[in-house]
Order: structure tokens, then sequence, then C-alpha cells
């Protein structure tokens, strides 16, 4: 017999059978899948279920990437991908899930179980440097990769310092100084 994939959606089974197994305890429902009850909380499994939202490959980014990298308790509403300058996509008319074409080299991202998603520097490298998203959500999601990750915050402030000139670059440092600060706070309270 086939083995079933950790995250489900209608593709597997009919939503009665999905809504049936969630009623009898077996599965739960997670953003727009549904998985078993024993599946870990791991970052293929948050990848897989930030998948169900994407018609083709894109690559996951943003506050969607930092919920798959566990920086964040839960997946955003709309979910963030991007892809690269060279690729040519059509509009997504989806209006749970963003696009955006960036210039992003292949080291910048992490599959997970073929699933591409940022890595966790490329992460909080856009975060910090978009001027739409919520402030504390961003300082909050970047402080919780730097405390996982101790090398993110100077591998931030390399990049940053690399470019002369870029779009809220300033801005990017001045949020990185305080996510800092946020995970040191953190780390003297877990002690």
């Amino acid at each position: 017999m086939a083995r079933l994939p950790s995250v489900l959606d209608t593709r597997d089974l009919p939503l009665a059978e999905l809504c049936a197994a969630r009623l009898d305890g077996e599965l739960f429902a997670v953003d727009d899948g549904w998985a078993p009850l024993d599946e870990p909380d791991l970052p293929a499994f948050r990848a897989a279920v930030t998948a169900l939202r994407a018609p083709r490959s894109l690559v996951i980014e943003r506050m969607s990437a930092a919920w798959v990298h566990g920086a964040i308790a839960a997946p955003p509403i709309v979910a963030q991908f991007c892809v690269p300058l060279s690729a040519r996509i059509a509009v997504i008319g989806d209006h749970r899930a963003l696009v955006r074409e960036v210039r992003i080299d292949d080291d910048e991202i992490v599959r997970f179980g073929g699933v591409p998603c940022t890595t966790p520097t490329r992460t909080a490298f856009d975060l910090l440097r978009d001027p739409v998203l919520d402030e504390h959500a961003i300082l909050d999601a970047v402080a919780a990769l730097a405390t996982s990750h101790p090398e993110l915050a100077g591998a931030v402030r390399d990049r940053l310092a690399a470019v002369p000139r870029m779009p809220h670059k300033a801005t990017a440092l001045a949020r990185l100084d305080r996510a800092e600060q946020t995970a040191r706070r953190g780390a003297g309270d877990a002690a």
C-alpha cells in the first residue's frame, strides 16, 4: 500500500474523508492542509504545508520562511513566495499568496523535502528591509532566527555593508540592532 504524504489536501483524499479523519482525531487541520496527529513539527513539514498554496515550485520567503524556520508560531495569512529574476512567471491570482521577483543566488536557498525556502540569513535580510510588514513581527522573527543561528546577525551586517546603496538599508541596520537586543534579552530571560 502506498504511503500518503505527511501533509494532505484534497488532491490526496476527498474533502469529506479529510474532515471525517479530523473528527475521528486522526488528522488535524493546518493552514490549507491536514496532517496526522503524530507528525513532527519540523521545517520540512512546515515547508510542505506552505507549498500547498503555491501552484508551482516557488521559493518560500519572508514571514512564510520565518515560520518554516521556526521563528514564528503560525503561518502568515498571506503566504509569501519569490522567484529569481530570470524566472518568467505569470501573475498568480490567489489572494492568499504573494509572489515577487527578486535577485537571489542558489546558496541563499535551502530545500526541505524538495521545497525551496530562503535560508535563515536571507530570510532575515529580506524581513529587515521590508517597509510594509509589521515592525514588531519583523523584530520578533529576526530575534528568534538570530537566537537559533548565532552567525546570522554578522552575515546580515556583512551583506548590507557590501552594497553602498540599497533601498531601506538604514532601516534594516536599525532593526537588526533592535532584534539583537531582543535576542539578548530573551537569552537572559531563559538563563
